[in-house]
């Protein structure tokens, strides 16, 4: 696979990840955790026959213990997210996750699956700037804050915990660890994942709520399992193989972009300048790390 192919792979990535966050404001009240695990479960259960066909789709124990590993982050990221959004702002929260592709490259830099040079930390930290500007616009349409606290403490954690999971993905392969398959490494970092917020989910969350669900949530739940997760996480998977940790995670820079089209789309009284600064930068962001790559 092409360099090309795999922007354009991450491209339909920031797209479906922006508009699963309508989708997900469609849905009952219920408890998040559970509701992450039965999308990962679904997600499973899709991609099933395609990791059965791909390479080591039974893993070695170290393999194994490598999708433990990756397990762990998407498990950190979900619970931590979940906690915090009680307890932080959401300007807060938009803030520090601007820093996640930032922390990727550093991480990927110490774990060697980075370069270490100037060009692009410089493009990484251009486009934070553009998402930091695309979180204050949102801040002053809707109102918000910006707070240091405990919750912001527990979401930075997770902010790491996520820029952990493509950094894990990329040496894993590299090593040889992990199975060529996209489908596969997918597959066994979400169950694995799935399983550990599930059981997080049971200890602190309460189930018999699940039973309030309605039939619509149910069929929204399932185009987020299949679309918003198996579709996402394999083409973040997909772009592993030739993009590295900093260039996968500065897409999530695309999804307030993405999500300020719907919200001009929802409500076009919320067109305003404000919106342009941040999503300008954004782009040229893309740009940029295209043609670094092409370089």
């Amino acid at each position: 696979m092409t360099a090309r192919a795999a922007h354009l792979g991450m491209l339909c990535w920031a797209v479906l990840v922006g508009l699963s966050f309508p989708a997900v404001g469609l849905m009952s009240e219920l408890p998040p955790m559970l509701l992450t695990a039965l999308r990962f479960a679904i997600a499973c259960v899709g991609l099933w026959p395609l990791a059965l066909r791909g390479q080591g789709a039974v893993p070695a124990w170290q393999g194994l213990a490598v999708y433990g590993v990756m397990g762990l982050c998407l498990a950190g990221f979900f619970g931590s997210m979940f906690w915090a959004a009680h307890h932080a702002t959401a300007l807060s929260m938009a803030t520090l996750y601007v820093c996640v592709p930032l922390l990727a490259y550093g991480l990927g830099v110490l774990l060697r699956v980075e370069q270490l040079a100037w060009r692009l930390p410089a493009i990484l930290a251009l486009g934070a700037l553009g998402a930091l500007g695309l979180a204050l616009a949102e801040a002053r349409v809707r109102g918000g804050t910006m707070q240091l606290g405990r919750g912001e403490a527990v979401f930075f954690a997770g902010c790491v915990c996520s820029a952990l999971y493509p950094v894990v993905s990329k040496w894993g392969l590299n090593a040889g660890l992990l199975s060529a398959s996209a489908a596969v490494r997918t597959f066994w970092s979400l169950a694995l994942g799935g399983a550990l917020i599930g059981l997080l989910g049971l200890l602190v969350e309460p189930a018999v709520r699940l039973g309030t669900m309605r039939w619509s949530d149910g069929l929204l739940l399932i185009y987020l399992g299949l679309c918003s997760s198996a579709l996402t996480f394999w083409l973040m998977q997909r772009a592993t193989q030739v993009l590295t940790p900093g260039t996968i995670t500065a897409y999530g820079y695309l999804v307030p972009f993405v999500s300020m089209l719907v919200l001009f789309v929802t409500l076009p009284a919320s067109l305003s300048w404000v919106w342009w600064p941040g999503s300008l930068v954004v782009l040229a962001t893309i740009v940029l790390l295209w043609r670094h790559d092409a370089s």
